[in-house]
Parts: structure tokens; C-alpha cells; sequence
């Protein structure tokens, strides 16, 4: 499981993990859930940078870019999804950094799904997805 989450660098074709931005943005203070899901990820061999409780889009895209991630992950229990995802996705394709995929997770009604993958949100996990979903869609999908 471990070398399935090495790739080879973009830029210099030598091994690299995947590495994940795991994000709590808006004024939501709960963060077990995410927690869980960067234990996960780090246990399936990837570098995860948590950026802790209540992040401004600017700030998690400025950490994401400074980081060069290859994914980030965000969380949303507090009905903001629909400003806060979009907004990041902005900032995103702002700074040129439209290589970064991005996903979503928490409380996010199956009304909503939709126009967040309208705007490049390229899969949002809800509760009770199995942590094994989340690390098989991260790895398919960044090796692609």
C-alpha cells in the first residue's frame, strides 16, 4: 500500500508521496471527522499538512500552493459549503493551481453535490464513507 502512494515528481521525474492538504474552513469547530480521514491517509502512505480549525479560502489556498500539494481535502459541518468550496476553487484557478484536485466532505446535502462539481470539486464524501474509499479515489485519481 505504501508504494502505491509514491508518484514520480512533476517537475524532476524522481519518487515522490502523494501529498494532501486536509482543511476545516469557515467558522465549523468540529474536527474529529477530518482527523480520522488524515490518519488514514498518512496510515496509506501519503504526507498530509492539517491545517487546523477554521481557515479562510485564501489561507487554505495559500498553504496548499506554499506546500505544493497534490490534493486538498476539506470538511464542512456548518451549511457553508456552497460559498466556501466554490471560493477556493476561485482562488485556485487564480493562482494558476488548477492541478490541484480538490475534494470535499462533511454534513453536505445530496441537493448540493452537483453544482460543487459544477465548479471543480471532484468528489464530496459524506458520513460514514469507509476511509478506504476516500484513499482509493485519492490514489486513482492523482496517478491519473
Amino acid at each position: 500500500m505504501y508504494l502505491e502512494s509514491i508518484l514520480l515528481c512533476r517537475r524532476c521525474k524522481v519518487p515522490k508521496k502523494i501529498r494532501v492538504l486536509a482543511a476545516k474552513p469557515g467558522l465549523d469547530g468540529h474536527d474529529r471527522g477530518i482527523k480520522v480521514i488524515c490518519c488514514a491517509l498518512r496510515d496509506a502512505g501519503m504526507e498530509v499538512i492539517y491545517t487546523g480549525l477554521r481557515q479562510t479560502p485564501e489561507q487554505i489556498v495559500q498553504a496548499a500552493i506554499q506546500e505544493d500539494v497534490d490534493v486538498i481535502g476539506m470538511s464542512v459541518l456548518s451549511g457553508a459549503h456552497d460559498y466556501l468550496f466554490p471560493r477556493v476553487m476561485e482562488l485556485l484557478k487564480g493562482a494558476g493551481a488548477t492541478d490541484i484536485i480538490v475534494i470535499g466532505g462533511g454534513i453536505i446535502p445530496e441537493e448540493d453535490i452537483k453544482s460543487l462539481r459544477d465548479v471543480g470539486i471532484r468528489a464530496v464524501f459524506g458520513p460514514g464513507t469507509p476511509t478506504t474509499d476516500i484513499v482509493r479515489f485519492i490514489k486513482e485519481t492523482v496517478s491519473r
